[in-house]
């Protein structure tokens, strides 16, 4: 029974994917748990950033950070974050289709896009469509860290403040829910009055500087953006652990729907070969 063996061989391939991937599978349940816990404990630190900025911007209005001035430069700049590793569904193709059409649309308009990749796919992929990639890292592993974050992303803040780009867009995949991850491209520079919004009320905010009020709101305002970008990779991660695990119980779900088919198969080929034997056997001893 050659075609039996064939098919035993392939029931027992499937069978070992299947525990490959269910096993990868309980470790994405396991990271994204800790991803999720990860990101939301990194919003409340960019959004009280992001008050006391503005605030100190509207308690000092005669002072405008660069980061809040528009210029009329012919360049754009895109970070792109995505995943170091794939296995994750349509993850990353979603937010790098979303890319690719921004990049179609500025450089329709005259305007040469400039890209910092954080993420080994998202890099692999802008340099295979041509993109001009001004810095990237990779290999961020399952825990974001801002000092890796801060220096590539700094080439793409510096040519703003010297006025060399005309805005810097941000795009990932921002985590919904665990089902649920939407690809977003937003603008991260300039930042705008509707951006920033001081606290309600109608007490005027102010506060004690050291060593003065300029000082103060260029470094807030640098560690505002520097958390956004943060808070972006640590919603990648989140999205990347969420749709892996429902990639790889889909795969697993698959692996055994296909095991199922083929043990039939399996059980045919054998019926089959039984009953051909004993034809064999009865006409045999009715020759006899």
């Amino acid at each position: 029974m050659a075609v039996g063996k064939e098919i035993r061989g392939k029931i027992k391939s499937v069978e070992n994917t299947k525990k490959i991937t269910k096993a990868m599978e309980m470790v994405a349940a396991s990271k994204m748990r800790k991803a999720q816990e990860r990101m939301r404990h990194a919003r409340p630190y960019s959004d009280k950033v992001r008050n006391i900025a503005a605030n100190l911007g509207k308690a000092n209005p005669e002072y405008t950070h660069p980061f809040m001035k528009r210029n009329d430069a012919k360049a754009a700049g895109f970070i792109v974050v995505t995943t170091d590793k794939g296995l994750c569904g349509g993850m990353n193709t979603n937010v790098l289709r979303a890319v690719t059409s921004k990049l179609r649309e500025f450089q329709a308009a005259g305007i040469t896009p400039q890209t910092v990749a954080i993420g080994n796919k998202g890099f692999g992929f802008l340099n295979r469509i041509g993109a001009q990639v001004v810095s990237h890292v990779t290999q961020l592993g399952d825990t974001p860290h801002l000092d890796k974050l801060i220096g590539p992303v700094k080439v793409l803040l510096d040519a703003y403040a010297q006025g060399k780009v005309s805005a810097v867009y941000l795009s990932y995949t921002k985590f919904i829910n665990t089902m649920r991850q939407e690809p977003v491209v937003e603008q991260l520079l300039p930042l705008t009055s509707e951006t920033l919004k001081a606290d309600e009320g109608e007490h005027g905010w102010d506060y004690i500087y050291e060593p003065d009020a300029q000082s103060v709101i260029d470094e807030l305002l640098v560690r505002y953006v520097e958390a956004l970008v943060y808070q972006a990779v640590a919603e990648n991660m989140a999205s990347e652990q969420s749709a892996r695990m429902v990639a790889m119980k889909a795969a697993t779900d698959n692996a055994g729907n296909v095991i199922a088919e083929l043990k039939l198969v399996y059980n045919k080929t054998r019926q089959a070969a039984i009953t051909k034997e004993l034809s064999e056997i009865v006409a045999g001893a009715a020759a006899v």
